[in-house]
């Protein structure tokens, strides 16, 4: 009975294999066509999407067509290119009045400039005319006095006499005539002078000329005061260079005096020449004084000494230029230097860290590979931090 069993069971799955296989194509076929299906779907959704949006934005058209033709524009626009039209009739009608009016102004304006001419040559007439009657008379008067010269007598006396004043006469037409030019040409300057003056140009050119006088006026008197107080600053700054100087080399001598341990140099201190008369540009040197004598550094002094100038000027100058001054760092401020020096530096920052301890923001930063240095700057607790850094294995 078990054998039966066991050879029925064999039978079928057997049988179940092609069924198993014939099931997993049909399932495949059924996941193609699905997503087939699907992804016609999203198709015809999409379009369909699209169809709506074209029926909405058709809609929207038709409702401001609508909104166009109720609102009766139609009928205004056409009201609006009939005046359009009138206006563009009004102003070529504007346009041949304004030629009309132009040609009648240049007509004019030749009319005047022979009025003008007519009058010039009237007042010549007029003018040639008195001299004529002018010469008349002279003429007359000449045949008088030749008259009277024969009865008189001596002919080579009245000939000299006559040339005389025949040459006088000429002179003095001759000067009649250039004076009567001369008024001409003045008289049509003041014309056209007043002319001008009636322009606009030269309304109330008074007034104005007055104005632009005090203007300038004051702005003179503006130049001569920025000149003096130029001057007065000028002055001042000079003086405070000298003051902050003297007060830079007291404060260097002081540190060097308290510092150095050495007998060749008693101080140094920073010398100021003025690099030309009258400015304000100045070359600065260091010079250092023994016995007396005074020596310019450079050159002159070793390593560990312009080390310490260094340091020196520039602890003078933070303590002068920066009295609030919230951070100094020295980055290996003993190099170069020897022992006696480098313990004379540590004491004068102590000296600087005590005298600034009462301000709030002061802070100073070292950074040194001396051990003894590091031990002398922190051996008073005046120090709030103390770091080791070493180098990682790794």
């Amino acid at each position: 009975m078990l054998n039966v069993y066991f050879l029925w069971t064999q039978h079928l799955e057997e049988a179940l294999v092609p069924l198993s296989k014939e099931r997993e194509s049909l399932l495949q076929e059924y996941k193609a066509l699905k997503e087939r299906f699907d992804q016609e779907y999203d198709q015809l959704a999409e379009r369909k999407r699209g169809f709506q949006q074209e029926i909405d934005v058709l809609g929207t058209l038709n409702t401001r067509i609508k909104g166009y033709l109720d609102s009766n524009k139609v009928e205004k626009l056409n009201e609006l290119q009939e005046r359009h039209t009138l206006s563009l009739s009004q102003l070529q009608k504007c346009e041949a009045r304004k030629q009309d009016i132009s040609v009648e102004l240049d007509k004019s304006k030749q009319l005047l400039r022979s009025q003008d001419q007519l009058k010039r040559n009237i007042d010549d007439n007029l003018n040639y005319r008195k001299t004529k009657a002018e010469v008349d008379r002279l003429t007359h008067d000449i045949e008088l006095l030749e008259d009277n010269v024969l009865s008189i007598g001596s002919m080579s006396t009245i000939e000299a006499d006559l040339k005389r004043h025949a040459q006088e006469k000429e002179r003095l037409l001759s000067e009649y005539n250039r004076c009567q030019g001369t008024i001409s040409v003045y008289q049509s300057n003041i014309s056209k002078h007043k002319l001008e003056l009636k322009q606009t140009q030269y309304k109330d050119i008074e007034k104005r000329y007055f104005n632009q006088l005090l203007q300038l006026k004051t702005t003179e008197m503006a130049n001569k005061d920025l000149d003096r107080y130029y001057a007065a600053l000028d002055k001042a700054l000079m003086r405070f260079h000298t003051m902050k100087m003297e007060e830079i080399n007291k404060i260097i001598k002081e540190l060097w005096q308290q510092t150095y341990r050495g007998q060749d140099i008693d101080c140094i201190s920073i010398n100021s020449d003025s690099e030309g008369a009258g400015t304000r540009s100045y070359s600065y040197r260091v010079v250092m004084q023994n016995g007396g004598a005074e020596l310019e550094m450079r050159g002159r002094c070793s390593a560990g000494q312009k080390v310490l100038a260094s340091l020196i000027i520039r602890l003078a100058l933070a303590e002068t230029f920066c009295l609030n001054c919230g951070i100094l760092a020295l980055d290996e401020p003993t190099t170069n230097l020897d022992g006696p020096n480098a313990e004379s530096l540590a004491a004068a920052l102590l000296r600087i860290m005590e005298s600034r301890k009462g301000q709030e923001n002061f802070q100073l930063i070292i950074i040194t590979h001396d051990e003894r240095f590091a031990q002398l700057i922190g051996q008073r607790q005046l120090a709030e931090k103390y770091y080791r850094i070493s180098k990682d294995e790794q």
